[in-house]
């Protein structure tokens, strides 16, 4: 059975390119481009790995692993966090509030495809 993947990501392009690739690598793929509407679809659609844009409109992405992460059904899905913001402190930031892993955009796939394997391994 194909490993479930969340990717919630508000930029279309983005979320068409990581949607396209994981599919590509055999993975179910459930898009989810409004945040507020994502811890809810990820406890209807029980992912195996979330991808976590952290700017998000009417939500913040730290807001979400945070709340994902206190969820009893969420909690032990891990979380990769995908940010174009990677200031001094981010990463930090962005590991306290519950994300496994974390990347900088603009993401290589190569790259991607080796924290999604080592997220969905561990």
């Amino acid at each position: 059975m194909a490993k479930r993947i969340l990717v919630v990501e508000d930029n279309d392009l983005n979320r068409r390119l990581f949607c396209d690739v994981l599919k590509s690598q055999g993975y179910a793929v459930e898009p989810v481009a409004d945040g507020l509407d994502a811890l809810e679809r990820a406890r209807q659609f029980v992912p195996n790995l979330i991808i976590m844009d952290i700017q998000l409109p009417n939500v913040s992405g730290l807001d979400l692993i945070e709340a994902a992460k206190k969820d009893a059904v969420l909690r032990s899905i891990p979380v990769l966090a995908v940010t174009a913001y990677a200031g001094k402190g981010d990463e930090e930031r962005i590991r306290d509030a519950g994300a496994d892993s974390y990347l900088a955009k603009p993401v290589s796939i190569g790259p991607f495809m080796a924290a999604v394997k080592a997220l969905i391994r561990a």
